[in-house]
């Protein structure tokens, strides 16, 4: 009963932080079915990222473009011997999720992976080896692959793929290098699969530079229809996000290295240049008189009367329990009626002096001292 008065009276700010929720539930709405289709070599993507002029120029041909998003739409199509797989956005895939797709892409007639990172290699079994390709600014097939025969690509920096000693992996457009790395590499098996490094052929922006448009259109369109799978993190299972180390790119390990060796030379540069240790004397020793002195004229600053008068009152206190032979730790109450017997004074003149005498200026902490002081002689000298 007693919200409705307060809601009455704060209508106009309630309706406003309501409307703004409403507004931030249409944006966030809004964001997530734009970014399901905005990341890059995303078939529905326009942007220069994204893959939509070779989808679409694959429909025009005859060629059925199938795009699939999660795992469950990638189990309900219908991959076959007339099917290629595309897989972009390969970096939301993770160890179960890679391996799932390799066992599901063993019915297609070829697969297109885009940048396949050491993880989704390991899934398929290919045998390669993730390196950078450094590519010339135009760079011919020189390999036999029917497909890419006679074909140059133009593309920015991307990752490359190197055979292992032994397999019969097919490399294309092969870059510099003292161990030149491939843009497109082809293992044969019961499944044809293409790792693409030099993704930058199936983009908006670059699709019509040099041969691009021709390799994509070739490796894309080599059966009659495509699924194209771009994969979401959302089906990685809990703690099945792959390895690190094999999402590291190859030279990070070793200039991880080189940072150690050079942060201990320079340690061991400035540490000479510091010189040998050198003794420095104890602190000085402060003299007990200075510091209550010093201590006293810090009380007097501040005007903390009542805080000075209670550090004499507990000084007289211990002291006098000592001469009594009584617990240092007693309390106030404990030493009224040894110290009045002691002294022959009336119990409450001596409760007066250690407990509850008010002190309110100079003159009646001073008075205070000096009658703390006399007690304290009348019970040394009884």
């Amino acid at each position: 009963m007693k919200a409705i008065p307060w809601l009455r009276a704060h209508r106009r700010s309630t309706a406003v932080v309501g409307s703004l929720l409403v507004l931030l539930v249409l944006l966030s709405a809004l964001t997530v079915s734009t970014a399901t289709s905005a990341g890059r070599l995303d078939p529905d993507n326009p942007e220069p990222e994204g893959a939509q002029a070779v989808a679409r120029v694959l429909v025009r041909h005859g060629v059925p473009v199938t795009v699939v998003r999660r795992a469950e739409g990638l189990d309900a199509a219908r991959l076959d011997a007339d099917t290629t797989l595309v897989v972009t956005s390969v970096d939301q895939l993770g160890r179960g999720t890679s391996a799932d797709l390799a066992a599901r892409a063993s019915s297609a007639g070829a697969v297109v992976l885009a940048g396949p990172g050491q993880t989704l290699l390991r899934a398929f079994r290919l045998p390669l080896t993730v390196d950078d390709a450094r590519a010339r600014k135009r760079t011919t097939a020189g390999c036999d692959d029917d497909l890419l025969a006679g074909l140059s690509v133009e593309v920015g920096p991307s990752p490359g793929y190197r055979g292992r000693s032994g397999s019969t992996a097919v490399g294309c457009f092969t870059g510099d290098g003292s161990k030149p790395a491939s843009l497109v590499a082809r293992v044969d098996g019961r499944t044809p699969t293409y790792a693409v490094g030099g993704t930058d052929v199936l983009t908006n922006e670059r699709v019509a530079r040099a041969d691009n448009a021709a390799v994509a259109l070739r490796l894309l369109g080599q059966h009659d229809r495509v699924v194209w799978y771009v994969a979401d993190r959302r089906d990685i299972a809990a703690g099945d996000a792959g390895s690190v180390r094999a999402q590291l790119p190859p030279a990070l390990v070793p200039t991880l290295w080189l940072g150690a060796v050079a942060l201990v030379a320079v340690m061991v540069w400035r540490g000479r240049r510091l010189g040998r240790l050198v003794v420095e004397p104890l602190p000085v020793v402060v003299r007990a008189v200075e510091s209550t002195q010093g201590r006293g004229r810090l009380y007097r600053r501040v005007r903390d009367r009542p805080h000075a008068a209670e550090i004499l009152r507990e000084a007289t206190r211990r002291r006098l329990a000592a001469r009594l032979r009584l617990p240092v730790s007693s309390p106030a109450a404990a030493l009224v009626l040894p110290v009045a017997g002691a002294t022959g004074r009336d119990p409450r003149d001596v409760h007066d002096l250690l407990v509850s005498r008010p002190v309110t200026d100079d003159t009646t902490l001073t008075r205070l001292a000096d009658d703390l002081a006399a007690l304290e002689k009348e019970v040394h000298q009884p």
